[in-house]
């Protein structure tokens, strides 16, 4: 672990505005570098390998996963797996960068309980069930199927608000975002 650097995790139920948030801060602070996760799920048209995941087939990821080669993993959906790299924390502090992640519950725990005071997890929670319902439906990219399940999770998603360091409500993006700033500048005592 390298002590002089920390880490941002940016956790959410699917829809509560996570990535439009880190996305944000990446933007505004150049101490900052985002967290590439990997996974063995079919790139998406506009994604882009070593920006978006890192896109392992599943024998390969399974291989990882043997070799402990992640800092933590999951089984988001059946045969569907997300996990850190070790080898991308590295690389991100070997650049002399503070660390933001945008993951699921899961993950963000797992990373939470593994570098404690040197990781600051933040929650970002949407106004209302309904409102995420909403915003997903919106979004026009998943199956009745998907997102259902999607909607499923979310509701699990959700119990997981308390364990984290900071909640951020996600109800006025502007306010949000400006949250979000003041969250990230008192953990790493920067400035804008």
């Amino acid at each position: 672990m390298n002590a002089e650097f920390k880490m941002l995790v940016f956790t959410a139920p699917s829809g509560a505005g996570k990535t439009t948030i880190v996305r944000h801060l990446l933007k505004s602070y150049e101490k900052l570098d985002f967290s590439v996760s990997a996974t063995n799920r079919k790139k998406r048209e506009k994604e882009i390998e070593g920006r978006d995941y890192y896109f392992l087939d599943t024998a390969a990821f399974k291989s990882k996963i043997a070799d402990e080669e992640f800092v933590e993993w999951e089984e988001v959906y059946d045969d569907q797996f997300y996990g850190t790299l070790k080898s991308e924390i590295d690389r991100l502090w070997a650049l002399g960068k503070h660390i933001v992640f945008d993951i699921d519950v899961r993950g963000a725990t797992n990373i939470k309980k593994l570098y404690q005071d040197q990781c600051l997890a933040i929650f970002i929670k949407p106004p209302s069930i309904n409102v995420l319902i909403n915003r997903l439906k919106k979004r026009d990219t998943e199956t009745v199927e998907s997102l259902n399940k999607r909607i499923t999770r979310v509701k699990r998603e959700m119990l997981y608000e308390q364990t984290f360091d900071k909640v951020l409500v996600n109800d006025l993006l502007e306010v949000s975002l400006k949250e979000a700033e003041l969250i990230v500048e008192d953990f790493l005592s920067l400035e804008s």
